[in-house]
């Protein structure tokens, strides 16, 4: 039995590798499609919503969601998640040759310090604490904490969606990134929750009222939080492009998400002072690769008023 074990226990982190490296390849062509097929119904003077690259696109995102899902599934998260700045490389590359966005040396110099900061952010991050049971998330889901962090980022998401995004979004790459950003802070803790409720509704025996309330909402959450992002994403690829949003959402996107379980799964009780200061050069990468790209923005944009 012994011997029948070990090779897959090797086996398992493996697959789970390969899973994760072939969904960020997958998730890294699904914002240069998406904005392919935007601009193809553009010339034609119709809806994104005909077109079939446009289509390829967001199939490819559901495909890798699913694909990431069953990478953490069978592997470690702090092994899953770095991989995802595959994505953002190949989307670079992909986009370059598509779409024919060149990123100048500055642009590309800011979407590696990105990839790099948030794969040092994500090791470094607290690990979540294990939990395995319905009232165990219940718990964490009315920690006085965690819940004003949620209603914080709830105003912030009505300022950004109500005020800003209509003033500002089409000349601001931020505002997009922001909103769809701090969606993340529900998506994600609600699909690990569905996965604890899910057992409590769906197998033997009597379920109760309160599993069920508690399982619908956070579907309601994780749909409703989903198709805002999605709305928003093609908001940003309509007016930025591609690779420069897909590097700074990545970036956004994982610092939310690790804020959100830290809080939601009290992280950062294990968080040591060597992680502490590691992790704050990481956001500083991250700081500094983001202006770079936001730099390399703004000096296309002048080039192209020039050329024009």
């Amino acid at each position: 039995m012994a011997v029948n074990s070990e090779p897959s226990s090797v086996s398992l982190p493996v697959s789970g590798i390969v899973i994760a490296v072939v969904s960020s390849f997958i998730n890294g062509s699904t914002f240069v499609l998406q904005k392919k097929g935007i601009l193809r119904s553009r010339d034609r003077g119709g809806s994104y919503l005909t077109d079939v690259v446009w289509w390829a696109g967001t199939l490819s995102m559901i495909v890798g969601q699913i694909g990431n899902f069953l990478a953490y599934n069978v592997a470690p998260a702090v092994i899953v998640t770095p991989l995802g700045a595959l994505g953002v490389l190949f989307g670079a590359v992909l986009a370059s040759w598509i779409l024919k966005e060149h990123l100048n040396i500055l642009g590309k110099l800011g979407c590696v310090l990105c990839c790099c900061g948030s794969v040092v952010l994500i090791i470094h991050a607290p690990k979540a604490e294990t939990v395995t049971s319905r009232l165990e998330l219940e718990e964490r889901l009315l920690d006085p904490v965690f819940v004003v962090y949620a209603l914080l980022v709830v105003l912030l998401l009505v300022i950004l969606i109500v005020w800003i995004a209509p003033a500002h979004g089409t000349s601001n790459i931020m505002v997009y990134v922001a909103i769809c950003s701090l969606l993340g802070s529900f998506t994600v803790p609600s699909s690990k929750g569905l996965g604890l409720v899910a057992p409590n509704v769906f197998g033997e025996g009597p379920s109760s009222s309160r599993a069920l309330a508690l399982f619908l909402g956070l579907l309601g959450t994780l749909a409703v939080s989903i198709l805002i992002q999605f709305f928003f994403i093609n908001k940003a690829l309509e007016c930025f492009s591609s690779n420069m949003f897909e590097a700074i959402y990545y970036v956004t996107f994982t610092s939310t998400v690790i804020l959100a379980s830290a809080l939601l799964f009290k992280e950062w009780t294990a968080l040591t002072l060597t992680d502490s200061l590691v992790m704050l050069c990481g956001l500083t990468t991250v700081c500094i690769g983001v202006v770079l790209l936001r730099i390399s923005q703004e000096a296309l944009i002048t080039w192209k008023k020039k050329t024009d």
